[in-house]
């Protein structure tokens, strides 16, 4: 199942035995969290991260009754699959006991979490959840939560300009809200600039900008990868951003002017929107199309190259785009 039913699940009940994986991490640590602090099982918990697993460890504790007669919760956290019937094993030991809750996060990828979903399922109790990498529409739904369970006042324009600083990176969403939660004022923009960690000035949708104006951005590249953003996540923001542009450009093609709230599903600031509008009426059809194909191309080639070569090869990526630009 995906997050959406998962979340609807969870308004009701908390699911006892339930395998998390897919390409948003930040979600694995949410649940693992909210798990931990609706069961208040902070003490009597049993953690195993990567390679500490212990099938005996692990089988023993969610073959007892919790001391306390409370609850056991076990949570375990890899990048490799563990024995199947190792698993269906600690299923069974966890399905004896209805106070027991077993939570497996699972960071081997995808791909290789097809084998789990099959050992996860209904039948003996379990269910599995994948996450992706959040759209704006997400990070929104996200964001409008949190700052309404810590009760932050801030205004739509400048939670959707904190989203975009962020890059729709939930975490530190999460964190800067959780800062401005102290601030006892309406947030706005300006407040968002001031006080808010960002690249700023270095934000990768910035560089972005500077890249469709053809101006030289690979200095700005070099200090958002010293910075500590992934390759992934920078290709990531430019196919969205070049989305955008490409709805913006069809939308503005057929009725003459930008709408963000009908092209978006959400209202951008005015300058935002009028921002881009201007780019994407700048654009040939003809260029989107080759820039779409040169970023589904890069895509498969940095994901299948080593770790070495993928920053080398964004930057040929970005070379490119300024090219066809």
């Amino acid at each position: 199942m995906y997050r959406s039913e998962f979340e609807k699940i969870l308004l009701k009940d908390l699911p006892r035995i339930v395998l998390l994986y897919g390409e948003n991490d930040f979600f694995l640590d949410y649940y693992a969290q909210l798990y931990k602090d609706k069961l208040n099982a902070k003490e009597d918990m049993l953690q195993h991260f990567f390679d500490d697993y212990n099938y005996d460890s692990a089988k023993s504790y969610l073959s007892q009754g919790s001391l306390f007669g409370g609850i056991n919760l076990y949570i375990l956290r890899s990048d490799k699959k563990i024995n199947k019937k190792e698993l269906e094993s600690l299923i069974a030991s966890c399905n004896k006991n209805s106070d027991n809750y077993f939570l497996y996060l699972f960071e081997g990828g995808s791909s290789n979490a097809k084998s789990l979903t099959t050992t996860f399922s209904k039948k003996r109790g379990a269910i599995y959840v994948r996450f992706f990498a959040p759209n704006m529409k997400e990070a929104t739904e996200f964001a409008k939560k949190r700052v309404q369970e810590l009760n932050v006042k801030i205004t739509p324009y400048a939670l959707t300009y904190l989203i975009n600083t962020l890059n729709l990176n939930l975490a530190l969403i999460s964190k800067e809200l959780e800062k401005l939660s102290i601030l006892d004022k309406n947030i706005e923009i300006s407040d968002i600039d001031s006080l808010v960690y960002s690249s700023a000035p270095l934000s990768v949708e910035k560089m972005l900008i500077s890249l469709f104006k053809k101006e030289n951005v690979i200095e700005t590249l070099e200090k958002l990868i010293e910075l500590g953003e992934d390759e992934f996540t920078i290709l990531r923001a430019i196919q969205r951003f070049v989305q955008q542009l490409f709805l913006f450009h069809a939308y503005i093609k057929l009725n003459g002017k930008p709408n963000s709230k009908e092209i978006l599903g959400y209202q951008l600031p005015k300058y935002i929107e009028e921002e881009r509008a201007y780019l994407a009426i700048k654009i040939k059809s003809s260029k989107l199309l080759k820039i779409y194909q040169t970023l589904i191309d890069a895509e498969l080639t940095i994901k299948s190259s080593s770790q070495a070569n993928k920053t080398t090869l964004l930057y040929s990526l970005i070379t490119n785009l300024k090219d066809i630009l």
